[in-house]
């Protein structure tokens, strides 16, 4: 189950398949540097998503693959 807390690359490495989730809304910067050290929570916050609801998008995903 992943958390807030994770890292948007931690995320990505271990659950490839959340990398649309991220796309469709609009974190386009997934390959950069600030990916691999930036929360999910922060990365959040800088494009206008609620963390929570982004979380809950992304375990589903990872639960429904």
């Amino acid at each position: 189950m992943l958390t807030k807390e994770m890292t948007v690359g931690q995320v990505l490495r271990s659950y490839p398949q959340t990398v649309q989730i991220f796309l469709e809304l609009g974190m386009h910067c997934l390959g950069c540097p600030s990916s691999t050290m930036e929360s999910i929570e922060g990365a959040a916050l800088t494009h206008g998503q609620n963390a929570d609801e982004l979380v809950a998008k992304l375990n589903k995903a990872i639960a429904d693959a």
